[in-house]
């Protein structure tokens, strides 16, 4: 049992051109791809890109046994092939693969009054991350890591693409971008903030459901992003734990966007289907906090090893959806839920429920790793924290530090939050510009509790991590991107001038392809055929 695990973290982004308020945000979305695209070709920094390789994904596979098939699946669940996007007086259609300089990119093609223009629409990066258009939003996927420190950075780093993104595209015409990492617009939409982690696939499925359902529900309480508004619409002046919560329907389910499950059943590993299951998390509202990200990531690895271990308390809700909601209309932390049987617990009891079952297992057997004690000392900190004063939590939970800034603001000025301004705060909370986020400003401050640097944050943004496949896909990236036609989590795909074929490298293994493993191969600085057929050596 071990707060590690390996784990890949993805953000969807809000997006508008301020001066186009009613501008189509998938149009939006492929000029932040395209401007980042762009960056990277001009750069010669190590941030190089590749398109990505579709042949491995199967969405529609579901975890208790069987498949959905395409035609009655949700448009939004076919997430296994290019987009094709259609908007007002522009089309948009996926084209061949088409290499330029040192990139080899996927294009669309905007036909517009004769005028036409390659688009980059979905890119592997040379920190082994994703970047691409995910229906109306840019979305980017982290690489895997295998600590929840390592999950804050390279989710950090995602934050700095967009921004360098955003800049590109102005630079090239589109106009001013505003990005948001929030998670719904208030007009019935929210976008996804996904969590993924690598389990035996010998674990049996239901028994995730058992064990993580009333976890996923109550751990709002220290990873929430906040939100003023109720329901789908946030109508109403009440301000709340989570921007998710109003929006989930259902207890378990395949689906992303709509009926919206707390446990989604996708079966889509990326890695040996044999031996692992990749656990699809929907359930989680976008971190500004660094804090707020490294207790959702660590705890859900903790209470995970439980589950595996059979040692995770055994709390079942009688409504899991309602206490949901419940718990994350109340930010007194006061409201209690009720479990099967009758009796009700809070959300801070549920967790430390987990909490001890965690701190009992890892007592026993001797587990002192730094990133298990590191989580567990701060898992037990933050639940005494809020169940004295959840507002003195506010250099480190998200939801609080938002709603503290709201609550000096009525207070200042004598009005509620009915007030225009405040939900003008809302949005302006989650704007990534630093020097005009409410989250940025109150962090320049010192106000916020921090575990890394800008600097440490950009040096993610052009490198991968050191201790899985990640480390193979981006710095192959780096170093032969002009012979790298795709690539995707789980394989590498290569076109060699004289050669026959495309030469496919499969990367099942998450753990190998790290810079102990290969990274002699990247620094004997070999030509492409020999680095090839090196590489199949350490298969």
């Amino acid at each position: 049992m071990s707060a590690r695990r390996l784990v890949g973290l993805e953000t969807e982004y809000g997006i508008i051109r301020p001066s186009m308020p009613k501008a189509n945000s998938t149009v939006l979305s492929a000029q932040i791809v395209d401007g980042y695209a762009q960056l990277v070709r001009d750069s010669d920094s190590a941030t190089r890109a590749a398109r990505w390789d579709y042949a491995d994904e199967s969405p529609l596979n579901d975890a208790r046994g069987h498949s959905v098939s395409r035609e009655e699946a949700h448009p939004s669940q076919l997430t296994d092939s290019e987009p094709t996007l259609e908007a007002e007086n522009q089309v948009w259609t996926a084209e061949s693969i088409a290499l330029d300089g040192n990139d080899a990119r996927v294009g669309a093609t905007l036909y517009q009054e004769n005028d036409t223009t390659d688009v980059v629409m979905n890119m592997v990066l040379g920190n082994g991350a994703r970047l691409y258009v995910d229906h109306a939003h840019p979305e980017y996927s982290g690489p895997e890591v295998t600590s929840p420190r390592d999950a804050v950075l390279w989710d950090q780093a995602g934050d700095q693409v967009m921004r360098r993104a955003a800049a590109s595209a102005a630079s090239l015409g589109s106009g001013e971008l505003l990005l948001y990492k929030n998670n719904t617009d208030n007009k019935s939409v929210s976008y996804g903030s996904h969590e993924n982690y690598l389990i035996p696939r010998d674990v049996e499925f239901s028994r995730l459901v058992d064990g993580l359902t009333a976890f996923f529900v109550t751990r709002q309480i220290f990873c929430g992003a906040g939100r003023v508004g109720r329901g789908m619409l946030g109508r109403g002046a009440e301000f709340q734990i989570s921007q998710r919560a109003d929006f989930f329907e259902a207890e378990v389910g395949l689906e992303t966007t709509v009926n919206r499950p707390i446990i989604n059943t996708r079966d889509e590993p990326h890695a040996n289907w044999d031996k692992y299951r990749r656990l699809h998390v929907i359930i989680g509202d976008a971190n500004l906090g660094q804090i707020s990200t490294l207790l959702r990531v660590g705890t859900t690895n903790l209470v995970l090893s439980l589950i595996e271990a059979g040692m995770s308390p055994k709390l079942e809700l009688a409504d899991p959806v309602s206490a949901l909601q419940q718990i994350s209309h109340d930010p007194t932390l006061q409201a209690s839920v009720a479990l099967r049987g009758g009796r009700r617990m809070t959300a801070i009891e549920i967790q430390r429920s987990y909490l001890e079952a965690a701190e009992t297992y890892c007592a026993q057997r001797e587990v002192t790793d730094p990133d298990t004690t590191e989580i567990l000392n701060r898992w037990r900190a933050i639940l005494d924290t809020l169940e004295q004063d959840p507002m003195q939590a506010a250099g480190q939970v998200d939801w609080i530090a938002k709603y503290s800034l709201m609550k000096s603001f009525t207070e200042r000025h004598n009005v509620g939050l009915d007030d225009p301004r405040i939900a003008l705060m809302d949005l302006q909370w989650a704007d990534l510009r630093l020097d005009k986020g409410l989250y940025y400003r109150i962090a320049a401050r010192g106000l916020m509790e921090t575990i890394f640097s800008q600097e440490e944050i950009n040096a993610a943004v052009d490198n991968p991590p050191h201790d899985t496949r990640a480390y193979l896909r981006g710095m192959t990236l780096q170093r032969y991107a002009p012979y790298v036609v795709a690539a995707n989590w789980d394989a590498l795909s290569f076109s060699v001038p004289g050669a026959r074929k495309i030469n496919r490298f499969h990367m099942p293994e998450p753990l190998t392809g790290s810079r102990a493993q290969v990274g002699e191969l990247f620094d004997a600085q070999l030509e492409i055929n020999e680095f090839i057929d090196q590489l199949a050596r350490h298969r």
